[in-house]
This record gives structure tokens, sequence and C-alpha cells, in this order.
């Protein structure tokens, strides 16, 4: 059971359903939405970035729960959101320095946790890239400096949702079937590690312990099997009881049919997640229309398609996730 402040309570409340299950969008993308926008033009100029998240948010924000941006560009995004629509913004540096080993962790340098409290933040959210069989010097760094930032949050009374994504330092290719095999144990470990009380997180964010292109029944053709349904289904189960903490999935840019089949199959299991913080399998095929059409169209793409991807997503997770207000009680 995790023990948090009233405000922080109040706050959760915020970013959630009344039911305690987080239905939130992600549009804290900026170096990837960069690129998406430039792959249908010229390179992108800030302003395109900044105006397709205030469209975004705008648009969508009155069927989410809450939207998750970042304060580079997406503070006006931030203002257009619906009344209702809580807000989560991110503090760390988009991307990672590849000539540098270990995938080190790095904050906006011209913001804190106060200014982006200041700002609106119903809560923070820091993504962590980490290996749980790195050096052990590389993973201290990482734990220092995950016990400085949930420090700063607990100081602030705001809640500390951490986003964690795995890798292998000898894996290049994520999505192969050489990470397949390790991913759940990577995922696993993780989340065991940074449910410790040093670390002052209030929610994680992780990704889901399988590859679902590589389990039966949802590999394609002529693709490799690595995990038989039942292996897969004890996956979700063990992660699940990884932890104590709320946790929820986010949708690693897969296609929105293949998030919403991975939330049923993780009821299946038994997982006791809280709900998705999703972000690109909503909103990505918006850019092209935004690119080429302009914003009347984009809005048209995101008030017809956008709205059914998470108007459906939130059908799937109302059905399949379960309440935090389970795993939380108010301290004094």
């Amino acid at each position: 059971m995790l023990k948090i402040s009233k405000a922080k309570k109040e706050a959760m409340d915020r970013l959630s359903t009344e039911n305690g299950l987080i239905e939130a969008l992600a549009i804290d993308q900026r170096g990837a939405l960069k690129k998406m926008i430039g792959a249908f033009g010229e390179e992108a100029t800030d302003e395109q970035i900044s105006d397709f998240k205030k469209l975004v948010s705008a648009e969508l924000t009155p069927f989410a729960s809450s939207i998750l941006l970042d304060p580079e560009y997406g503070l006006t995004g931030a203002k257009a959101r619906a009344t209702d629509a809580g807000l989560l913004l991110a503090y760390e540096k988009t991307g990672y320095d590849a000539s540098t080993p270990g995938r080190l962790p790095d904050l906006l340098e011209d913001w804190s946790v106060r200014r982006l409290k200041d700002q609106g933040a119903d809560a923070i959210k820091f993504l962590l890239y980490y290996d749980v069989d790195e050096s052990a010097e590389i993973n201290h760094l990482k734990h220092v400096f995950t016990e400085r930032l949930g420090s700063e949050c607990f100081g602030e009374d705001i809640p500390f949702y951490l986003e964690l994504v795995s890798y292998d330092a000898g894996i290049t290719d994520a999505s192969s079937e050489e990470y397949a095999k390790v991913k759940a144990h990577k995922v696993i470990e993780m989340m065991k590690e940074f449910s410790k009380p040093q670390y002052k997180v209030d929610v994680l964010k992780v990704e889901v312990p399988v590859n679902m292109n590589y389990v039966e029944g949802f590999a394609e053709d002529g693709t490799n099997i690595v995990y038989s349904r039942e292996e897969a289904l004890g996956y979700f189960k063990e992660q699940s009881d990884a932890t104590h903490l709320p946790f929820i999935f986010l949708s690693a840019g897969v296609s929105a049919e293949l998030f919403q089949e991975t939330l049923e199959f993780a009821k299946e299991a038994g997982s006791t997640f809280n709900g998705v913080l999703c972000g690109r399998a909503t909103w990505k095929n918006g850019v092209q229309p935004f690119v080429e059409a302009g914003e009347e169209a984009a809005s048209s793409w995101l008030l017809s398609e956008g709205r059914a991807n998470i108007e459906s997503l939130n059908e799937v997770v109302n059905r399949t996730a379960s309440s935090w207000h389970d795993k939380v009680e108010v301290g004094e």
C-alpha cells in the first residue's frame, strides 16, 4: 500500500476518472514528433510542433482524464486542454546522448519541479532508460539521480510519475527476437527496483513485459514465437505482482488495435494495472493532414478518427483496468 498526502491524492484524482482509472493522453514527444512532421514536408519548425500539440490537446482532452505535455513546446497545449482534464508535465530532456554509454538521464536545465507546478502541473513525469544488467557504476548513477528527483517532488508535495523504458546495452534492436527473449526479465526487475521507498515514486509508467508480436496467437505468419500464450500470461501476472505501486501502461508506438488487445490480455492474466498513458497510437495519423492540409483538416481527423481511437481505448480500459484507489492510503 502506498501512503500519500492529501494534496497528492487530490492531484492524482484530477488526473484520473472518478473510479480511479488513468485514461491519459501523451504528447510530450519532441524529437520524435519533429521527425514525424518532417517526414511529410520540410524540417519541422518549433511553431509547428507547438501548434500540433495545442490542437491535439484542445480536440482530444474532452475525452481523456488527463494529458502529458512538455514545457518546451506544450505549454500552449496545456492552456488549451479541457477544464476537467488533469496535467502532467515532463521534466526530462528529450532523447539521450548515444555517444556516451548508459543512456544517462538529464533534466531540463531551465525548469524545476516548483516551476512546473507553477505552470499548473498536477504531477511530474520523468523518463528513465534502464538496463538491470548494465554495470553497477552506471545503474548507481541512475539510482542516485532518481532518489534526488523523488525527493524534489516529495518536497513540493506533487505526484511523481516515473516512466521506465528497458533496454539491453548489448542489443541494438529492441524490437528484435533477441531482445524479446530477455524483455520480461528486464521489465519486471526494473519495476521491483524502482518500487523501493527511497525513490518516492507514486505511479510507474511501464512497458508491457513481453513483445506481443512474438506471442503465440499474436505473432504474424513467419515470425518466430518466443512466448507461448501461457508463458506470456504468466509474465503479465508476475509484472503486476512485482510492485505495490499504482502502474499504468505506455503504448510504445504500437497500433491502437494491438494496444487494446494487449490490455485485454493483461486483464486475462490477472494484472492489476491502473490505466494507460497512450500517445502515438491515438494521434499519429493526424500528423499528415496537419502538415499537408492545415489545422482544419487535422482538427477534422482528430475529432473523427482520433476521438474514436481514444474512446474505444477508454472503453477497454474501463473494462480491464483496476482502480488505483485500492493501492493508496492517505497519510497524515
